[in-house]
């Protein structure tokens, strides 16, 4: 039986190895000892986020370890033998400041760091989050949710909130005035002078200033900016197909340039559409439907290209507002409820759950 090695177990890697156990002997290799639900900041406070790996695959085995290297089809993991495969596919997402994305690989450590977080938010009075893209605003609105008497200042470079292309105006405008109306301050125009001398989520009071000269005083903070593709494991040929973002090459079919049996998914792919965990799962898709068919001696037939591009913000669980595409193409803006509908009320934890085939 063919052997097909998947590199991350983010959204994109457990799609793949799921829909592949019955028909390969698959091999995920996944730093992490447990699956981290990262679909939105505001589910940061739960434990339901952490999920096992232990039920996902009937027939394959995971490995717990970092990739350090890739030549062709082999993975080279820190401690372990080099592992082959017939097929690899490359799916190791992005990194992202805390509490956004765990870093750490046992989830003791980082539900640790939560709680302490937490802790320390309730502590505090004041706290500051750098940058006000999708990220810090969704943040402002769990911790504003969560402890509704602590006052939070956003700091952004940009004008307005939301300060990247994309978003409508009255997308900008409407989460604007929720925001506001939740007793969020906002301090547009001009970055931080200087980063605070604390370390990111401990309760430290500090002084800042922005480059125009605001001052603002905070007792916690957090950097809501910064995601990095996770392909520093790339070297040789592979180095050659990324662009200067980190995203490497992949055509249609969600094969990497140049090659026949290595895949990518997800994050790490030059896909033209905002990175999410929707758009992963669907190149998974088409990389299990296109593994299958070489697997029944056929060429590729699947292809992908870019849907709708639906911005969901939630700001807590009765709060946000969504940017939608309908049928015909439109524009249109829904509000809380409607955006609570999208996201579900779990955050689509219960769906996560069934592809891993947890209770």
């Amino acid at each position: 039986m063919a052997s097909v090695v998947v590199v991350g177990g983010g959204y994109g890697g457990i799609t793949v190895a799921g829909g592949l156990d019955e028909v390969a002997d698959v091999t995920l290799i996944e730093q992490k000892d447990q699956f981290v639900h990262h679909a939105a900041v505001d589910s940061v406070w739960g434990h339901t986020i952490f999920m096992p790996y232990s039920r996902l695959l009937k027939r394959g085995k995971i490995v717990h370890g970092t990739a350090m290297r890739v030549e062709g089809t082999t993975v080279y993991v820190a401690g372990q033998d080099p592992i082959e495969g017939d097929y690899l596919v490359l799916a190791t997402g992005t990194t992202y400041p805390f509490p956004a994305k765990h870093q750490v690989s046992q989830a003791a450590v980082a539900k640790a760091r939560l709680d302490q977080c937490r802790a320390n938010l309730a502590n505090a009075n004041r706290v500051l989050l750098v940058g006000a893209g999708t990220v810090g605003v969704e943040f402002a609105g769990e911790i504003s949710a969560t402890f509704p008497d602590l006052q939070i200042i956003m700091v952004d470079r940009a004008p307005h909130i939301l300060g990247t292309p994309g978003y409508s105006q009255e997308l900008i405008d409407d989460l604007t005035r929720q925001l506001k109306d939740r007793g969020v301050e906002l301090v547009l125009g001009a970055p931080l002078a200087y980063m605070p001398p604390s370390d990111m989520g401990v309760l430290s009071s500090f002084y800042v200033e922005t480059t125009d000269g605001v001052g603002i005083e905070a007792d916690m903070w957090f950097i809501c900016y910064g995601a990095r593709t996770a392909t520093g494991y790339f070297h040789g040929a592979y180095s050659e197909l990324l662009h200067g973002d980190g995203t490497i090459m992949v055509n249609e079919y969600m094969q990497v340039r140049g090659t026949q049996n290595v895949y990518a998914v997800g994050d790490i792919t030059d896909v033209p559409e905002s990175k999410r965990a929707d758009a992963a799962r669907a190149h998974a898709r088409v990389v299990v439907a296109n593994i299958k068919d070489q697997l029944a001696n056929r060429a590729p037939s699947t292809t992908y290209s870019p849907g709708k591009e639906w911005i969901v913000l939630p700001l807590g669980p009765d709060g946000g507002a969504s940017q939608l595409v309908t049928p015909q193409g439109k524009m249109a803006l829904v509000g809380p409820e409607e955006t609570a509908e999208i996201k579900g009320s779990d955050l689509m934890v219960t769906m996560i759950r069934g592809q891993l085939h947890l209770p």
